[in-house]
């Protein structure tokens, strides 16, 4: 198998829908709770309707009932417009010192979210100026769980 994906050195160099949404993930960074890791991490998905919505992580002092931003957007969605399909994500982080890619369980329910809603969407991984696209969330885990 090999991973197909488009590497843009400069976030000003992508189209300006994609642009926007990394703007939109860079901005969701502002409301995540990191308090233990100092890490902010921000999500955004463009839904088909055009309407971008974000999530950010969120850290607890139990450590394992944090939650990634991406899995923080995914469960919003799925829990109150899931007929609005998702066409593209983007992650950003603070610092952002490199690209910011999402966990092994978030790939797990990105995937999951494509199955879901029978499309396939972009996942834009963005941090220290550049990004890299994948065309579906799928490709991030090539060997997904399924049931």
């Amino acid at each position: 198998m090999k991973l197909a994906y488009r590497h843009y050195d400069s976030i000003d160099l992508m189209p300006a829908d994609e642009r926007e949404l990394v703007e939109a993930a860079q901005q969701a960074c502002q409301s995540a709770i990191a308090t233990y890791s100092n890490f902010r991490v921000g999500a955004a998905a463009r839904l088909q309707s055009g309407r971008i919505v974000t999530g950010s992580n969120i850290e607890s002092e139990v450590y394992p009932a944090g939650l990634c931003a991406e899995r923080t957007l995914l469960y919003h969605h799925q829990a109150t417009t899931p007929e609005d399909k998702i066409v593209a994500l983007a992650i950003a982080s603070v610092p952002s010192l490199r690209e910011c890619y999402p966990c092994g369980q978030c790939r797990q329910v990105l995937h999951d979210v494509e199955k879901r809603q029978g499309a396939d969407y972009r996942v834009i991984m963005s941090g220290g100026g550049s990004a890299s696209v994948v065309e579906r969330a799928g490709d991030l885990l090539p060997f997904t769980f399924s049931l």
